[in-house]
């Protein structure tokens, strides 16, 4: 089945972003941050390609795409939802977390993400609305994959029935790790990305891996959040302290992850 998702055009596109009140995967700053880390790192034949699709545009205005067509009134577009998450069993081993991947629904991150993949791979898509749709769903759902709690748990909602306080303000713990804690150093996307992207190629190889590993990874991190984590607890200076570098490791991961990404399809 074709990922075709009709685009309604800048001025639906303009009127969405002011409805993304909601809780996305790494807000508007963080998919910001992994798109522009990314695109540092293209190869020339990759940059050229994608060129091709969107022009001169930056990859970090298409970041957040994917999840503004989900507040769409169109079946069509806001069905994709459950494209952005996959969920887990707590406390697997690798092998028992790849066999709940391989084994779960055609809709969910995993599924959708790899059956686009291999869909802009193939090349045999000819009309350009549906390869620039493709491309965005690349940008958006690999970041996605590196937010823990988008690999967290059915019962819980990855989180989001997990209230808590953050400074005093009320939240819950999917929206914490969505956009509070990188929203908190008030840096923007292109500064954020330049702090972070501070490693030779030589230094940043370690971070390639899989697909279902860097899924895992995530799991990893979200056991520890819930493990760390009680409903309707007060977040405050403690407990940026004790995440907000694992937060930034996960963004910077998944720069240079999609960037390989983006090499393999495009380049």
């Amino acid at each position: 089945m074709k990922t075709r998702i009709s685009v309604l055009g800048v001025c639906v596109l303009l009127f969405l972003v002011g409805q993304v009140q909601r809780a996305h995967a790494w807000g508007m700053i963080g998919h910001r941050v992994i798109a522009e880390i990314a695109e540092n790192h293209l190869n020339k034949k990759a940059k050229k390609n994608i060129q091709k699709l969107i022009g001169d545009q930056k990859l970090a205005y298409w970041a957040n795409w994917a999840d503004f067509i989900k507040s769409d009134p169109n079946p069509e577009l806001n069905s994709t939802g459950a494209w952005h998450f996959v969920n887990a069993s707590p406390n697997l081993t690798f092998e028992e977390f790849n066999k709940e991947l391989q084994a779960s629904s055609d809709n969910n991150l995993y599924k959708a993400y790899n059956r686009i993949k291999a869909e802009a791979k193939s090349k045999q898509t000819v009309d350009l609305v549906e390869k620039q749709e493709q491309l965005y769903f690349i940008l958006h759902l690999f970041a996605d994959a590196h937010q823990p709690m988008h690999v967290g748990r059915a019962d819980d909602l990855g989180g989001n029935k997990i209230p808590v306080v953050f400074f005093g303000r009320k939240s819950n713990i999917h929206r914490v790790w969505d956009s509070d804690l990188v929203d908190n150093d008030n840096y923007g996307y292109t500064e954020y990305a330049r702090l972070l992207d501070i490693y030779k190629p030589k230094e940043y190889s370690k971070y390639l891996v899989s697909f279902e590993q860097a899924l895992y990874e995530s799991h990893q991190l979200a056991n520890k959040i819930y493990d760390g984590i009680e409903p309707n607890a007060e977040l405050s200076y403690k407990y940026i302290y004790e995440y907000k570098y694992l937060m930034e490791e996960a963004l910077y991961k998944a720069g240079i992850r999609l960037a390989a990404e983006l090499n393999e399809i495009y380049g």
